[in-house]
This record gives structure tokens, sequence and C-alpha cells, in this order.
């Protein structure tokens, strides 16, 4: 998903004893002896300016010095932090910081392929008219309000199983390197991403068994801690998240504790259950940061691990990009895929809530077109527990990778080019 060229990185005093503390050279990082092989940075990152002392090869982390966050302008003449209403279709009025619970309303049509001008997720919630007419809430949910809305999300999943799910988080910093091809290359990369880096957002979307949305809000926009002063990132990453409305002012003071949201994910009834449906796009870092969170662990250390305790928190998945790979005429990005099935946007793209909402409708869309068994229902047995790259599907590449082409892969190994979300 990241753009950035890798490039391949040395590190001086590799060999110095386990104590001895040190800075990275300020164009590297190596992480390699957590993982069995060498990390070589893959994008323009920063980490928190402080010196490392490893306790020991396998709970080693290096870091390096940062200059100050200062997000690249978005071209046009204003800078990537200013949010202006400038669409022609409805837009909420632009937020205020002074006060989060203000709401916006779109005025007219959602739909929206753009970057999110105007929607700030410091607002309590953005209010969209679907053409049907219908109210539709995106909320945001901040430390303040979280256990509160996660009581609302405990009642609403007995009557709307299914859940889509979406991530957004700091890029793609780091890559194995090797001088042969290893088959868990992919969950290598994943791996040693996850473990190095933090969630951002999360979005989630109800629905029922026949794709209805819950009524009045469906969506909820999870906002974790994140500071830009002391957490690791791909600059990439964070311009596009910046341009797209995420405010990391209120990330950095407001935001979910990752382990409180993790304790109350574990009670809210949408894990340890396979009556709840898991739907996402090119989802393998979603999951990822999930487990992460879940655990309060590193992922484990190989794929087979991975994916038998995937299988415990999360006993139904469906992932859209898996279901793709078994049709023909299909390909790129949820984006495209939802404008192949003509599913409208509702929200600004690349925001955890909007791209939860438009799964949940891509993958409904899809399943009737596509998956159906004789009484019209959507079969989920071609599909079920797949996720697309990982595991030992027909998605997997089998054969060895150049060293450019697995630079190529691992930038855009979810789908659409998002370098801060799984798509």
């Amino acid at each position: 998903r990241n753009t950035a060229t890798a490039t391949d990185i040395s590190l001086e005093n590799r060999n110095r004893p386990a104590t001895t503390p040190f800075r990275l050279l300020p164009s590297a990082l190596l992480f390699g002896e957590r993982y069995g092989c060498q990390v070589a940075c893959i994008a323009s990152f920063h980490s928190p300016a402080s010196t490392i002392y490893p306790q020991r090869a396998m709970t080693s982390v290096l870091s390096m010095e940062s200059p100050p966050f200062r997000p690249r302008s978005g071209g046009g003449g204003g800078g990537a932090t200013t949010l202006s209403t400038s669409s022609s279709f409805g837009s909420p009025a632009p937020h205020h910081r002074n006060n989060p619970n203000r709401s916006s309303s779109g005025a007219s049509s959602p739909l929206s392929h753009g970057s999110g001008d105007g929607y700030s997720n410091a607002v309590k919630s953005y209010t969209f008219q679907t053409p049907s007419g219908e109210s539709l809430e995106i909320r945001n949910v901040w430390e303040e309000n979280v256990e509160e809305e996660m009581a609302i999300i405990r009642e609403l999943i007995e009557t709307h199983p299914y859940v889509a799910m979406d991530t957004e988080f700091p890029g793609v910093v780091a890559r194995p390197v090797s001088e042969t091809y290893s088959p868990d290359f992919h969950y290598k990369s994943l791996k040693c991403n996850v473990d190095l880096l933090k969630i951002i957002q999360l979005g989630l979307t109800f629905a029922d068994e026949n794709g209805n949305y819950a009524k009045g809000c469906p969506c909820w926009q999870f906002n974790f801690k994140f500071n830009l002063n002391d957490d690791m990132f791909a600059q990439d990453s964070i311009d596009l998240l910046v341009t797209s409305g995420i405010s990391f002012e209120d990330h950095a003071t407001r935001g979910i504790d990752p382990l409180h949201f993790g304790e109350l994910l574990m009670v809210s009834g949408l894990v340890l259950d396979d009556r709840v449906k898991w739907v996402s796009f090119h989802s393998g870092y979603d999951y990822a940061y999930l487990l992460k969170v879940l655990t309060t662990q590193d992922l484990p250390k190989d794929e087979k691990s991975f994916f038998e305790l995937l299988k415990i928190y999360f006993p139904t998945i469906y992932d859209i990009k898996y279901m793709t790979s078994l049709c023909d005429g299909h390909f790129g990005g949820l984006q495209r895929l939802a404008d192949d099935l003509k599913c409208p946007r509702i929200g600004p793209e690349h925001q955890a809530g909007s791209d939860s909402l438009l799964t949940m409708v891509t993958y409904f869309a899809l399943g009737q077109a596509k998956f159906t068994n004789g009484n019209g229902s959507i079969d989920d047995t071609k599909y079920k527990n797949e996720l697309y790259g990982y595991g030992s599907n027909h998605t997997v590449r089998k054969g060895p990778l150049s060293s450019a082409h697995s630079n190529s892969t691992l930038s855009n190994m979810n789908g659409n080019g998002d370098a801060s979300s799984v798509h």
C-alpha cells in the first residue's frame, strides 16, 4: 500500500554487545534478529528520538532521530492540514477543535471519492442523507465515550451480526531481506510492521443477514492514541491521513488507550463467537492489528500460529479481495470494485468509518451477484475464513520473488495503494 521505494540498508555496529547503547544511522533500521532475518527500511519514516538499549536479541528495537512532523502540502497552495468544504456535494461545516461534541451534517448527496475535505474526525459524528431519504450517522469514539458506545454495540450485535471492519495505521516501514525465497515472506512483513507500529483508527459497521444497516447509527469510528512526536510512522501515510481529515492533535490528547479498548472488545460479543460474521477487504493487516490489541502481545512467530489465533478470536471471516479472486472481471481495490457494483460511498475516503460502510455494502452486492445458492441466499462456502495473500489458498505466491518485485509487492500488498489502511 505504501508507494515509497524500498531501500536496502546496512547498519554499523551490528556486532556490538547487546548491553551497549547506540543510535541507528539516520537512513537505517535493523529489526532482524527478532524475526530471524534482516529488515530494511521501506519508506520515509520517523520514530522517537531516543537511545534504545537492547536487552537481548529477541527483544531489541532500534530507533533513530526524527525531525518535527511537518505535513507536506497537498498542492494548490493550501497546507495538507487545512480542510475546506470545496466539494460540489453537500459537506459538513468545518470542525471546531474547541468543541469536539459538535456534529457535522451532510446537506445533500453523501457520495464522494475525495479525500475528506471538511470531514475532521475531531467532531462528534457525521450525519448523511441516503438516497432513500434516511439519516445515517458515522459516530466518532474517543477515550471519553468509548465505554458508552461499546455498551450500545453489545446490544446491537444481537440483531446485526455482520460486522464490516477497516483500519487505518501508520503505513509500512520495514520488510524482510533474505538471500533466498521465503514462503512466509508476506507474513514476516506483516509481523515486523504490526509489531513495530500502532493502530490509528478502526471503523466498524453493523448490518443484519440481509445487508440492512442498523437504524440511525450503523457505523462507529474508534480513534486511538497516537502521538507523532513519540510513535513511528511512514511519512506518506501520515500525509494522506491528514489530508483525509484525521486530527492527530486529538489522537495525541484524547485517543483511546488500546489496552482499554482491548478489554472492552473482549467482552463485547464481537469476538470469540462464530455467529458474528466479520467482513473486510484484503485484511491481513486489519486482523493483525486487532489481534495485537486483543492479546497485548506481538504477533505469533509463524503464519500457522497466526491463523490458529485468528480462528479463536474471529471464527468467521469474509475477505472481499479473496472473493474477487474467484470471479472474472473484478480487479483493483475496494473503491474500484464498489464503483463496478454501483455501490455509493458515504463519508470521506481514507477514514475507517466510511471505508467500513463501503466494505459492507460491497460485500452484499458482490455476494448477491456472484455467490448465491439455489434459493437466492449468499453461499459463503467458497470463501469463508480465507485471507487474500496469506495461508495456503491460491492467492499466495508460490515462487521466488526478485528484490525489485518484493519491494513492489510489499508496497502494494493491500490492493488499492492506500498506505494507511488495508486496501
